[in-house]
């Protein structure tokens, strides 16, 4: 029966449902252990930066959270547009659960960004080229929540909203490629494949943790919503009938053996 999974074997509804049922408990665990590790090593452990002194601790929040906030938009753009051109209702409904949690990346990139700023360049805003862009992220994921939400009929929504996403996917490579672009204030890659890491050991360390942290808190949260999204749409399904009454039958168990 193995042999016989692919890559669309649970994109149905129920099946999508209870595989990520499955998985959550064990992504809201290693985001809580590495989240409280990477905190232990990057607030506690690293060594202080010559350069910026204590400020710099910030990057261990910042970094993360904009690099997700890129990369939940480009999960985002591409399950809408399989959603859109495939016609996969799950993966319409994963774009639709992605958007809030990329928008919360993206404010706290934004917001990180600016208390790293006031002490480094002495302004908590400037129209820098980096910074603009990050705006226009947030702009663009909000955009794509209240268009999905203002069309009533949600397969015309999923289609507007997957043209939206898609037109905005251009400004992924502006945000990461506009500090070798144009000459700006922000600072350049924190960690490059083609260059020597910059920072101590301890610091990479910290960064990684925080990393599988933000990757697995997102994954966690966007499959929570993503369920929750299932059950609304699929709502007059025999199976989440089925699923409804287990529960009502399971809570009324629990309350008649309650002393």
């Amino acid at each position: 029966m193995a042999s016989n999974l692919t890559w669309t074997t649970f994109s149905s509804p129920p099946r999508f449902y209870a595989l990520a049922g499955r998985v959550l408990p064990a992504l809201w665990l290693v985001a809580v252990m590495s989240a409280i590790a990477g905190m232990i090593v990057g607030f506690g452990i690293a060594p202080t930066d010559a350069t910026q002194g204590e400020v710099y601790r910030i990057l261990f929040v910042h970094v993360p959270a904009a690099w997700m906030s890129m990369l939940l938009y480009l999960a985002m753009a591409g399950w809408a547009v399989v959603g859109w051109a495939a016609n996969v209702r799950v993966a319409s409904m994963l774009a639709r659960a992605i958007a809030p949690t990329g928008a919360l990346f993206t404010v706290l990139a934004l917001w990180t960004g600016a208390l790293w700023g006031r002490p480094t360049w002495g302004a908590w805003w400037v129209w820098d080229a980096r910074l603009t862009s990050e705006l226009i992220l947030l702009f663009l994921y909000l955009g794509y929540i209240a268009l999905v939400e203002a069309v009533d009929d949600p397969q015309r929504a999923d289609q507007a909203g997957a043209l939206l996403a898609l037109v905005g996917v251009v400004n992924i490579p502006v945000i990461y490629f506009s500090v070798v672009w144009w000459n700006t204030l922000h600072q350049g890659a924190s960690i490059s494949l083609t260059a020597s890491p910059s920072m101590a050991r301890v610091m990479l360390w910290a960064l990684g943790l925080m990393t599988l942290a933000f990757w697995s808190y997102a994954l966690a949260v966007v499959l929570t919503r993503t369920r929750a999204i299932v059950l609304e749409r699929e709502r007059h399904a025999t199976w989440v009938q089925v699923l409804v009454r287990s529960g009502k039958r399971e809570a009324s168990a629990g309350q008649g053996g309650a002393p």
